[in-house]
């Protein structure tokens, strides 16, 4: 029997113990379309591999693990975050299983993102919802038959080019024609991950920024029944919280019975939700039913204080409605999210901040999130990205770089003044992981080059490691090391080169910047990635990051202190014990490094003390218990 592995690689959290929120539903979906009915695939088996898998492992890890059994099929959901990577593990199991044909799929893939279609290493690409056509073009493959009768794909010609997309195939297949992977058993809930379910698809707004639109125009409702059904199951499953998938979850008709059948499912509370809501419509009377059916968090999309912006890109509204929705909900206890986009053909840089100061005189300032434009593949924004003036990135975030009203400098200052206006940083700080090893452990390895040959070092540094880890130099005298630096790196970089990595270098003397030019240069010397462009506007790197520590009692000037303390290219650690942090916790971060605090035996008063006085971004541990528990508790990066 054949066999095809689907595979969904996470969204790159900011930390180690920061939560992925990786639900391969589109995995799942795919893999119940192929495996009920009575149109049975009997001749393929589908396996979803599972997210502790792709949370966990690297690169090199996880692309032997899949290739390990040598399937003949594999299939990967492509989006915006995690494209990169999954081209490049595409390649990887071709190099390690040769006969296996790759498949790729998701909102990624589309005739209009040459960055896919120029790529190498698949096999497939499948646009647009698939599970009505999904079984026919698998059993195509596995019948050897040939595919030029297969809708909305593209295939590589013996040549090696990618053909054209084949005639595309509207979805409009009901939602019950395809059961849910959580009733068939291809996903399971975890009670510690949000559990994800789609009760629409389709969207009767056309905003032209957004993929739903292209996705399908037809609004298709899983009905009331089958949605209560699916829910009960959930709840028996576990589950926590509820995340709707649906593009706009008030669309749909018969709204108030459906909330009301969900409050009955859910009257015990066990289970918390979320969903994003057009605030046309919602009244008083409704967000009280939304509050006791369990939703505890609503995403409500102003994107812009313009009016006749918010017309042309097809999003209308009024904001002075989202306003008074929003503190409606607000009064039901409700937490939000209120969105407002940076970038939009028509805005300007005084409309950013006039959407700022609306929020913030109306009291809402906390809940707003502001971010760039990102001109996405399969949207009618891109199609008229030319005739609109937009200049964006051609990769991953495909944010905007320019437009009529914006230059690349005055898109950036916007964002910045957002931030100082609502008096705090609006994306998430690549927080390194800088815990003690432990034994048997895949996350953190330690070089040490004066001990240690080079060899030695060389083949410690190509082991296979997790998907986030640090890697450790270790020496009296970097400077004169530079060469073997700089070629341990490399080597670890072409290992993983889609991992998180934090390259640590203790020391009790100050370096010199030439040795750090050099080694900046090394560690950014690969292609760049979504990781590492999501930050470029602030000169961060999510992706690969330097870290000084200096030795605790170490006896580094003041000045190379002052003058690094703000250094883009590297952040600095002082090791520190507890008493030492408190005793200057307002100033970690600002007037003195980040502190590292070794040791685990805290007193509950001095936790709490720096947890009130110091930024939660300026403190780590060398303990992992308490580095889990200080992200968790203090930076709020849970799931559930």
């Amino acid at each position: 029997m054949a066999r095809i592995k689907l595979i969904q690689l996470p969204v790159p959290p900011p930390s180690y113990y920061a939560a992925t929120g990786n639900v391969p539903l589109a995995a799942g979906s795919l893999a119940s379309s192929l495996e009920q009915g009575e149109g049975k695939l009997k001749s393929l088996r589908a396996e979803v591999v599972s997210p502790e898998i792709t949370d966990r492992m690297g690169d090199e890890e996880l692309s032997s693990h899949v290739a390990s059994s040598e399937p003949e099929f594999v299939g990967l959901s492509l989006y915006l975050w995690n494209t990169e990577r999954s081209l490049h593990l595409a390649k990887e199991i071709k190099k390690k299983s040769p006969k296996t044909k790759i498949l790729i799929g998701g909102p990624e893939v589309n005739h209009d993102n040459p960055f896919i279609l120029k790529e190498t290493g698949y096999d497939i690409a499948v646009s647009g919802e698939a599970e009505h056509s999904f079984r026919k073009l698998m059993t195509a493959l596995v019948e050897k038959s040939p595919l030029t009768d297969i809708e909305n794909i593209a295939y590589r010609k013996e040549s090696g080019e990618m053909g054209n997309f084949s005639q595309e195939l509207s979805a409009n297949f009901p939602l019950t024609d395809f059961p849910s992977p959580y009733t068939t058993g291809f996903l399971s809930v975890d009670p510690k991950r949000s559990t994800y379910l789609e009760t629409i698809r389709g969207c009767k707004s056309q905003c032209t920024y957004c993929f739903y639109p292209k996705s399908s125009q037809n609004l298709r409702t899983l009905n009331i029944e089958e949605t209560i059904k699916l829910i009960s199951s959930l709840k028996e499953q576990g589950a926590k919280e509820l995340v709707f998938l649906d593009p706009t979850f008030n669309h749909r008709p018969g709204f108030e019975a459906f909330l009301d059948a969900i409050a009955e499912v859910n009257s015990d509370g066990q289970m918390s939700m979320f969903a994003e809501l057009r605030s046309e419509g919602v009244t008083p009377k409704l967000a009280g039913k939304l509050k006791k059916a369990g939703f505890n968090r609503i995403e409500l999309g102003m994107q812009s204080v313009n009016k006749e912006t918010l017309k042309r890109v097809k999003r209308y509204g009024d904001p002075e409605k989202v306003a008074e929705v929003a503190k409606i909900l607000a009064g039901e206890g409700i937490d939000l999210l209120l969105d407002l986009i940076i970038g939009l053909p028509g805005d300007t840089p005084d409309d950013v901040e006039r959407g700022i100061h609306f929020f913030l005189e109306h009291g809402l300032g906390e809940w707003v999130q502001a971010f760039p434009l990102s001109v996405l593949p399969g949207t009618a924004m891109r199609k008229d990205a030319e005739k609109e003036g937009l200049e964006y990135l051609m990769t991953p975030p495909y944010r905007v770089i320019r437009t009529p009203n914006f230059t690349e400098d005055q898109l950036k200052e916007s964002l910045f003044l957002a931030e100082d206006l609502l008096d705090r940083r609006l994306d998430e700080f690549p927080r390194s992981f800088l815990c003690e090893a432990i034994p048997g452990g895949n996350d953190r390895i330690d070089l040490d080059l004066d001990r240690k040959s080079a060899s030695e070092n060389k083949s410690l540094v190509k082991t296979p490691l997790s998907r986030h880890h640090s890697v450790w130099f270790h020496s009296e005298d970097f400077e004169t090391k530079s060469d073997l630096i700089s070629d341990l790196m490399r080597n670890r970089l072409e290992t993983d080169p889609y991992c998180t990595i934090d390259f640590v270098f203790k020391t009790g003397k100050p370096l010199s910047d030439v040795f750090l030019q050099r080694i900046f240069k090394t560690m950014t010397s690969l292609p760049a990635s979504y990781l590492s462009r999501a930050l470029a506007h602030r000169e961060e790197n999510m992706q690969h990051r330097m870290v000084v520590l200096l030795s605790n009692g170490s006896s580094i000037r003041k000045d190379w202190v002052r003058k690094h303390g703000n250094n883009s290219a590297f952040l600095l650690y002082q090791e520190q014990s507890m008493k030492e942090a408190l005793s200057h916790a307002e100033d970690l971060g600002i007037e003195l490094p980040f502190a590292y605090i070794i040791g685990k035996d805290f007193d509950s008063k001095d936790w709490n003390d720096l947890k009130e006085k110091a930024d939660p971004e300026a403190v780590s541990f060398s303990s992992r218990e308490r580095e889990r528990q200080w992200s968790l508790e203090v930076l709020g990066y849970g799931e559930v």
